[in-house]
């Protein structure tokens, strides 16, 4: 990979989760700390992320982070997404959260006969005209670049529904199994829908293992299975394991 195009996956991965450290952001492009220090200082100074101990911030230059993201890490979400479809059976309740690998997961539910529920504009896109689902779009003012709803309409409406089968979307797992967001706006509405539903499922590629994020969405034990992949750190995945947790590897 070019160093350019290197530094346009650094602002890209900050842009979807707010933050990224020196280790993440190595192990996710495969390169050198070093290498990551050089390229976080660089970014800096040319103003397209904030430079900070350990990491680095996102600058807000009004892109598309949804649009952003849709490409990245595009197969392993898909496997993840497929999986999880695979544990839905016909007649049951789905609540999609936002994000591009609950999208995926959407398109692998076409023709089922299901309730599927979300505040992810996405997925309204993707399942409006397919008339075996039944779909509920959850109220909320909406997030233009993130393609979704949130605030009190979307809790309020959260709390009114029970669905079977929650796709809950993390900017990270921390190595205790505590699942984070970066996006912190949007933690109130994960955690409602945590509450609306009879299993969580989390939908995590490997380089959400270990991850990062500014506020706690759950605790492992609030999960009843995590989709990832075999790359996922070891030591996490134990962890959550021991907390009950299933872990499926796609």
């Amino acid at each position: 990979m070019l160093p350019k195009q290197r530094q346009d996956e650094i602002v890209r991965a900050l842009r979807v989760d707010g933050a990224g450290g020196v280790k993440v952001l190595a192990a996710r492009l495969g390169v050198s700390e070093a290498t990551i220090r050089r390229d976080l200082e660089q970014l800096h100074d040319e103003g397209r992320l904030t430079r900070v101990y350990g990491g680095a911030l996102a600058v807000d230059g009004g892109d598309e982070p949804f649009a952003d993201v849709n490409a990245v890490h595009a197969a392993e979400k898909d496997r993840i997404a497929r999986r999880a479809a695979e544990l839905v059976q016909d007649g049951e309740s789905v609540l999609l959260d936002i994000g591009t690998t609950a999208l995926r997961v959407a398109q692998h539910l076409h023709g089922r006969s299901l309730t599927v529920v979300t505040s992810n504009l996405a997925v309204l896109e993707e399942l409006q005209n397919d008339e075996s689902i039944e779909l509920i779009i959850l109220g909320g003012f909406v997030r233009r670049s993130y393609r979704s709803l949130v605030g009190y309409l979307t809790e309020e409406s959260l709390r009114q529904i029970h669905v079977d089968w929650l796709f809950l979307g993390t900017s990270g797992v921390r190595p205790d199994g505590r699942v984070m967001d970066s996006t912190m706006i949007e933690v109130p509405v994960k955690r409602a829908m945590i509450k609306a539903a009879d299993r969580v499922v989390l939908l995590a590629d490997a380089t959400k293992f270990p991850g990062h994020g500014v506020a706690r969405v759950c605790e492992p034990a609030e999960l009843h299975t995590v989709i990832t992949e075999p790359g996922a750190d070891t030591a996490t995945r134990v962890q959550l394991a021991e907390a009950g947790v299933q872990v499926v590897l796609a």
